[in-house]
């Protein structure tokens, strides 16, 4: 079974979709946990591919075709991991906040956290802070993301993580911000829990604040 997981591994790395999908089906046929699929196959490929980015060896494209590439194995999983009770490793409302309408930054986070084993709320653009709260009060998240394009829109995190505090469920979920013109230090200025640069410092960011 070890081939497998390793063909699924290699065919996330090669953001090759139809080998990664017929690879994930044969392993389910073949009697393989899917918690097994999800945490020797996939999880490892989506880390790889985060390295790879790091040390400048993968880029923006290259990332996008691993994500989508694990996330059509993941459409064969996700219902037998829900079925097996398997838990993801943190639930994340993710979303770009009121008046900035850019989501490849989002998106492409969203695909490696779900490529980490979060379960993802997309929460989508121009997000008021009214959905981010409803986001913790009714899904249960343990993590918020924002994202900003544009200076204009960053104080918008601000507002929304007012928000939070004035509803009274700040102290139930991390924040975590990110976007071209965010900074560390805006991050602890506005009181956010963290901040990730890029799709795959985000992965680590998030495993650090749900203590995995």
């Amino acid at each position: 079974m070890e081939s497998i997981l390793e063909v699924i591994h290699q065919g996330v790395m090669e953001g090759d979709m139809n080998l990664t999908q017929e690879k994930v089906q044969e392993a389910i046929d073949a009697g393989l946990e899917p918690g097994t699929i999800l945490q020797s196959g996939l999880i490892p490929a989506m880390a790889e591919v985060g390295r790879l980015f790091e040390e400048g060896e993968y880029f923006v494209p290259e990332m996008l075709i691993a994500a989508r590439a694990m996330k059509a194995g993941l459409v064969l999983l996700r219902p037998l991991l829900v079925a097996a009770d398997v838990k993801p490793a943190g639930r994340v409302a993710a979303g770009t906040v009121k008046g900035d309408l850019h989501d490849i930054g989002k998106n492409l986070v969203c695909m490696m956290l779900e490529g980490a084993g979060f379960e993802i709320i997309d929460l989508g653009v121009d997000v008021p802070p009214e959905k981010f709260i409803d986001a913790v009060v009714n899904e249960g998240v343990n993590i918020v993301a924002m994202s900003a394009l544009l200076t204009t829109t960053m104080p918008n995190m601000k507002s929304a993580l007012e928000a939070l505090k004035e509803a009274g469920v700040r102290d139930k979920v991390k924040i975590m911000v990110g976007g071209a013109p965010v900074t560390d230090a805006y991050a602890k200025e506005i009181g956010a829990d963290g901040y990730a640069a890029d799709a795959s410092r985000a992965v680590a960011l998030a495993h650090s604040l749900v203590g995995a």
